[in-house]
């Protein structure tokens, strides 16, 4: 056995491996914000950046914006919500409608958050070395997953097999 099977299995290991990426830097960034004493996960960047440049925007709207599930996006908000990051108003042009905005309190911790982040970029292209294929080819993966999800391929190739 070679020193990484998962790389071993090629094509076979890339959920794996992807999942094995994920993890490492979700834990890492994780510590990082426990060293400087923030009280963020590391997935609620993305809702205080559509925030920030939308200033309202509904559930509905950012589970769109971010291709997830209804669910993961209200999981997300209600965590961000008992932090004290995110205030709930009624929509002025239509009453039945919730909008979510940044708090008082995620409007004055973003700027410290934004330096993180922007270091945190900075980080993986120059872990890509400033090469967009990996980019750009989790975008070609993610284009085909949304046309025809992973199990209708596979069920697909199961029956030419068969």
């Amino acid at each position: 056995m070679k020193e990484d099977f998962l790389k071993e299995l090629e094509y076979l290991g890339l959920i794996a491996r992807l999942k094995r990426l994920s993890d490492s830097m979700l834990y890492s960034i994780r510590e990082l914000y426990r060293l400087k004493g923030i009280e963020i996960e590391p997935n609620w960047h993305f809702v205080f950046l559509i925030l920030k440049e939308y200033k309202t925007r509904t559930m509905t709207q950012m589970a769109e914006a971010f291709q997830l599930s209804q669910p993961a996006v209200v999981k997300i908000i209600d965590k961000m919500k008992k932090k004290g990051y995110i205030d709930m108003v009624q929509d002025p042009h239509d009453h039945r409608k919730r909008q979510l905005r940044l708090s008082q309190k995620a409007i004055k911790e973003l700027p410290a958050f934004e330096k993180i982040w922007d270091s945190g970029q900075a980080s993986i292209e120059q872990m890509l070395e400033g090469d967009r294929t990996f980019l750009d080819l989790l975008e070609k993966l993610e284009l085909h997953i949304r046309s025809r999800d992973f199990k209708e391929r596979v069920l697909t190739n199961l029956k030419k097999r068969t």
